[in-house]
């Protein structure tokens, strides 16, 4: 698949997409609380994503059955939600969303603590975010994507932690997933030149402990392997000639 440079009006459906894909995570962030199910959190989603006329970029794609992924503690990604898993008081939980308005998407995910957690949950939500920062300084015209990538594992592993090597970032536009693969880890080739024009789903998934991780017989979710926490990190950005814009961040960084 060919990667896509975006015209004026494909950057503006992305950006209100973006937007919209912002509320929803400030929407979410807001209501979670202890006692809650996972399934209450992607109803909420899906609720909030219809009330702006979006599509969930999640529901129904590949077969995935809900609209926001909610994955909790030692789950990277793709957790499915339940009426019967309950989010607890010192649980970490990750929240993953895609919007489509008018027919292009946006895709963040943040990951949240729950109440009092442990020094280790706390500086591992640090560093996933911290880490997709790192990334961006080099997100701009003329760099390449393995800037971008080694920016991010050079940082994680500083830190102590381990950067998943089985999933990775991607290009985002018409679809939920274009090209390129953005990996999340120091690359022995260069990648990709960036050009003004791309937009891209930079998404640092990081674990406390190794970097290895398992599939479950759902075949979605993905924990880490030794059971270690895991900690979630992603917006959508547009690459221009000068700083990247973050479509699904645009208050305070």
């Amino acid at each position: 698949m060919p990667i896509t440079i975006k015209s004026a009006r494909e950057i503006e459906l992305m950006t209100e997409a973006g937007r919209i894909l912002e509320i929803v995570h400030g929407e979410l962030q807001k209501a979670l609380r202890p006692g809650m199910s996972t399934k209450e959190i992607d109803r909420l989603g899906e609720e909030v994503i219809r009330s702006y006329g979006c599509t969930p970029s999640f529901l129904g794609y590949r077969g995935y059955p809900a609209s926001i992924c909610v994955s909790l503690n030692e789950e990277v990604v793709h957790g499915i939600p339940n009426d019967k898993r309950i989010v607890k008081e010192g649980d970490i939980v990750s929240l993953d969303a895609g919007v489509i308005y008018k027919g292009y998407h946006s895709d963040a995910a943040r990951t949240h603590a729950v109440g009092e957690v442990s020094e280790e949950a706390r500086n591992l939500i640090r560093v996933a975010r911290e880490s997709f920062f790192e990334g961006i300084k080099y997100a701009k015209e003329g760099n390449h994507l393995s800037d971008i990538s080694g920016a991010i594992g050079r940082y994680v592993e500083k830190n102590g932690c381990g950067v998943v090597r089985d999933l990775c970032g991607h290009g985002i536009g018409g679809s939920l997933h274009e090209a390129p693969e953005i990996p999340n880890y120091v690359m022995s080739r260069k990648g990709v030149k960036l050009r003004a024009g791309m937009t891209l789903a930079i998404e640092p998934m990081i674990n406390a402990g190794g970097w290895e991780v398992d599939w479950l017989e759902d075949e979605w979710t993905v924990v880490t392997r030794d059971g270690s926490l895991s900690a979630h990190y992603e917006n959508t950005v547009l690459i221009t000639a000068g700083e990247p814009i973050l479509l699904t961040l645009t208050g305070e960084m």
